[in-house]
């Protein structure tokens, strides 16, 4: 911001950076998940190792989590007076 950026552009970038690292580890964790169903199937009870709407949904709930944690940094960033970043550094 002290070169200029806006304070939605600030926001923008770390929420970017931040969901692309959650997307990743979604991603990663489904396809573990998916490898793994012969071993799940001992501990589920009355849903199917390979359900699709489980997987589904617990997908969305963490890539709903991941966003609320990226946002509260990325709304700190986005409000940082940049004298006070100068002046910190």
């Amino acid at each position: 911001m002290a070169l200029g950026a806006r304070a939605g552009a600030v926001l923008a970038m770390v929420m970017r950076q931040g969901m692309m690292v959650a997307a990743a580890g979604v991603a990663g964790g489904l396809v573990a998940s998916a490898a793994l169903t012969s071993h799940l199937t001992t501990m589920l009870f009355g849903v199917s190792a390979a359900d699709p709407a489980t997987y589904a949904g617990l997908a969305t709930v963490m890539a709903i989590v991941s966003a609320l944690a990226c946002y509260v940094p990325a709304r700190r960033a986005a409000r940082v007076d940049p004298l006070a970043a100068i002046r910190g550094e």
